[in-house]
């Protein structure tokens, strides 16, 4: 996935947006977007959309942020959910791989309860936004197949260290926020699932947005998270691979696979060794998949 849209759960004509907005994924919130007062309410909405949307053409995959497991919403939030078969739910302040084991087992009951395939709903978790969640950022790797990827966030994490600011005056992250960002692209890494960058709040700053997909493209992660739809055409453009790099990579792999057991191999006067391979053939996996 190359995107994914933000869209609070009780979004009315929000939804019809999101839809057409082209983003490769919704995300359908009913954390940070839903007040405490309405979030019960919210429900409904986001089953309803849920239903609605599942069965359309063409659709973009169907995301859930539910509420944090420790703020006694997240089962009820579940209950109403899972029944409209989201293809994932986004965990919010996810503490390490114990975790994601938790919300597992929440999954599988109900999917039992609703007549779902074990496994069906996938789980995306949301890395950096505690303290406590930075020093447990290793432990992701094997707790679930249903694990699909880690996202990394950074205002809840900045209000939790008492933070001004999480950016310079020039807009890029502060020193506690790259960290937190790189313990992201390491874990995902190491849980062998792909790297999701935050948001980029500044929504209406093209330029920003723009060189913002460019490092985080070029640093690993394979696409990003938006708050508004007028950001999907520039994070879809720039973690769409183009022909040249298609054509690259497919060179690169055929050279190695002419020469089975080479170490290196030299293509127009540059040597290319087993980690360009391993590059090559995830962006090529990666526009088979779409």
């Amino acid at each position: 996935m190359r995107s994914l849209l933000f869209v609070p759960a009780d979004g009315g004509k929000k939804f019809d947006k999101a839809m057409a907005s082209g983003a490769d994924a919704l995300i359908v919130d009913l954390e940070d977007s839903i007040a405490p007062e309405r979030k019960a309410a919210a429900r409904a909405p986001a089953l309803a959309f849920l239903q609605e949307a599942g069965g359309a053409k063409d659709r973009p995959r169907l995301f859930v942020r539910i509420n944090g497991l420790d703020t006694g919403l997240a089962d009820a939030d579940l209950d109403a959910i899972v029944p409209g078969k989201p293809d994932a739910i986004l965990l919010p302040k996810a503490e390490g791989g114990a975790s994601v084991a938790h919300l597992d087992a929440k999954l599988t009951a109900r999917e039992a309860l609703h007549g779902l395939a074990e496994g069906s709903i996938a789980i995306l978790a949301l890395t950096t936004e505690t303290a406590k969640a930075l020093f447990l950022a290793g432990s992701y790797g094997g707790v679930s197949k249903r694990l699909m990827g880690l996202t990394w966030g950074a205002e809840d994490l900045s209000a939790e260290l008492g933070a001004e600011a999480n950016r310079d005056g020039q807009g890029q992250w502060l020193d506690p926020y790259r960290l937190a960002r790189s313990l992201c692209l390491a874990a995902a890494a190491a849980a062998q699932v792909p790297a999701l960058d935050t948001v980029y709040v500044d929504y209406r700053n093209d330029a920003g947005l723009r060189r913002e997909c460019e490092d985080a493209r070029r640093d690993g992660f394979t696409g990003k998270i938006a708050i508004h739809p007028g950001q999907i055409a520039a994070i879809n453009d720039v973690f769409t691979p183009g022909p040249q790099e298609i054509a690259r990579a497919e060179t690169i792999v055929a050279a190695f696979a002419a020469q089975p057991g080479a170490g290196t191999v030299g293509i127009d006067g540059k040597m290319y060794d087993r980690p360009h391979l391993v590059r090559a053939q995830r962006l090529l996996e990666s526009v088979k998949r779409g």
